[in-house]
């Protein structure tokens, strides 16, 4: 099965390859965007090469797909968007994403988020995406509730980071959801 690549205006989600290593590499060295994402920032390439073989992986067992974002513009990978937790057969992923700080505030993750919803729920025909956030994560969850997420609660503990454990909330965007929206 090949890698689905997706475009929107301004993008392309292509398959992140070892040739992708130095920029999310970059991507995740920076503090301000690992501080939400359940990971220490990487201050080893080898943590990013490490990285995209898990998600060639888990593309390659079904159990996930993670694309990275491009911007058409300047052929610049500036950030990831994908399905962790994938479960075809109980129609089921979670969705995770994060941007290079720089492209923050551009509207570059909606325009993703926006083309993997519709993908997820038109082509592989998926009735549930879940999204697990950091409740601090004040932006993340505002642009998912925009999509039409719900909040559904608190999992205290949920993730160890930096020697602290950090509370989740858990939210949802079901597929008769996200057609009403249409």
């Amino acid at each position: 099965m090949s890698f689905p690549t997706l475009e929107t205006q301004r993008l392309k989600l292509i398959e992140i390859t070892p040739r992708h290593v130095d920029s999310i590499f970059e991507i995740l060295s920076f503090e301000q965007v690992t501080q939400y994402y359940g990971t220490d920032r990487f201050v080893l390439q080898a943590e990013a090469a490490k990285l995209i073989e898990m998600f060639r992986k888990n593309y390659a067992e079904k159990r996930g797909i993670r694309w990275g974002i491009k911007l058409k513009e300047n052929q610049r990978i500036i950030g990831s968007l994908g399905l962790n937790g994938l479960q075809l057969k109980n129609k089921r992923a979670e969705i995770g994403y994060e941007l290079h700080p720089a492209y923050w505030q551009n509207g570059y993750t909606s325009e993703a988020i926006e083309e993997v919803l519709r993908y997820s729920f038109e082509e592989l025909d998926l009735y549930r995406i879940g999204a697990v956030v950091y409740p601090e994560n004040v932006p993340s969850l505002k642009l998912l509730e925009k999509f039409g997420f719900t909040k559904e609660g608190l999992l205290r503990g949920y993730f160890k980071q930096q020697d602290q454990f950090h509370d989740t909330y858990v939210l949802s965007l079901l597929k008769p959801e996200w057609e009403k929206r249409g």
